[in-house]
Parts: C-alpha cells; structure tokens; sequence
C-alpha cells in the first residue's frame, strides 16, 4: 500500500547517524559530510516498486553531483528478514549495479529512520549546510504506471538552488511510495 511521507519540519536539524555502507563496510555519519554545503539523506531500499521505478535517476544524481557541494547517503531501514530483498548482501547488489557513487547503509535498528520520520521509501532529506532541512518530498510527478518521465526535477532544483546558495521553493509534494517495512513491534506512532 502506498503511503506519503510525513514531511518533517523545514529548519529540523539533521538528525546523526553512524552507519555501515554495505559495500565499502566504512561507518557514514553525518560528520563524514562536514565539508559539503549540502547534504542529500535518501530513505530507499531494494524490493519496492516506487524505487525500482526512479533507481536509475537516483543513480544519476549520484552521478550528476559528485564533485560538487552535494554529500549524499542512502540508507535502507526496512526489516531484512521480512523482506530479505533489503538484507545487506541484496543492498550491494543494488548499489553495484546502478554504480552509487554515494554511501548505501543499512539502518538495522530502524532508529535512524524513526528519527528522520521516514515513512515511505522513497524518502527524500535534503539539508544546507548547517544541516537544517530545507527540502522534503518527492523526486518529480513520476510514479509507477504514471506514463510521466523520471527526471528528478523537483529535488534537482531544491539541490540546485542550495547548491547556489538561494531559497529553496516551498512548495514541496510529499513523496509517495511503500511505507517502511517496520520489525514486528517496532512500528513508530507516526507510521500508517
């Protein structure tokens, strides 16, 4: 069943977080971005259509921006064994295969994702440098079965004008996709 995302509160303060990349097996936190003028946090996984549908264009993003200002992590917070699609070794394949240039973790715990109040994947984080949010919401209009192409334009032009150092628009669509696969018990108040 899809859901949207919760839309956490412009000017939250990025919550931190210390994960492994399940390719590298290097620890990302969010001091590992100190240096950029932005940072990207992305709730995907392996096995959801919503994902599958755009992998490609976040995979692109990756692409598009590595050598700018722009830090960005993956980070899978579904439950591996309901749904072993999204188990670590799964995750590397994925990563492999689209070639993310970008950390891809796995958030065991499901606390990294409770406090981001992710609820869907995709979720999308979009932080300035003081790491205050400043963009929530989806890629672009596009999802599976919409015959609308995957560009990326909404979050490319939140990345675009941070990046630029000007106002991000506000006038943000919540991200639509499969709720996070919660571990029995471990479903937070907010979850649908």
């Amino acid at each position: 069943m899809a859901v949207a995302s919760v839309m956490l509160p412009i000017g939250t303060v990025a919550p931190p977080f210390a994960l492994h990349d399940v390719v590298s097996g290097q620890v990302s936190s969010l001091d590992s971005f100190s240096g950029k003028a932005a940072l990207l946090v992305m709730f995907i996984c392996r096995h959801c259509p919503y994902v599958v549908h755009v992998e490609q264009e976040i995979a692109r993003l990756g692409r598009d921006y590595k050598d700018t200002g722009l830090g960005m992590i993956g980070i899978s917070s579904n439950d591996p064994v309901g749904y072993p699609d999204d188990a670590p070794p799964r995750l590397k394949e994925m990563a492999e295969r689209l070639g993310f240039t970008f950390p891809f973790c796995c958030d065991e715990t499901q606390d990294v994702a409770k406090a981001y109040r992710a609820a869907c994947t995709p979720d999308f984080y979009l932080f300035d440098g003081k790491r205050r949010l400043v963009y929530r919401g989806q890629l672009d209009d596009s999802r599976p079965g919409s015959n609308k192409s995957v560009t990326g334009r909404d979050l490319r032009a939140a990345i675009d004008a941070v990046l630029a150092a000007k106002p991000v628009a506000g006038n943000q669509k919540a991200s639509i996709g499969c709720s996070i696969k919660w571990k029995p018990g471990n479903e937070p108040g907010y979850a649908r």
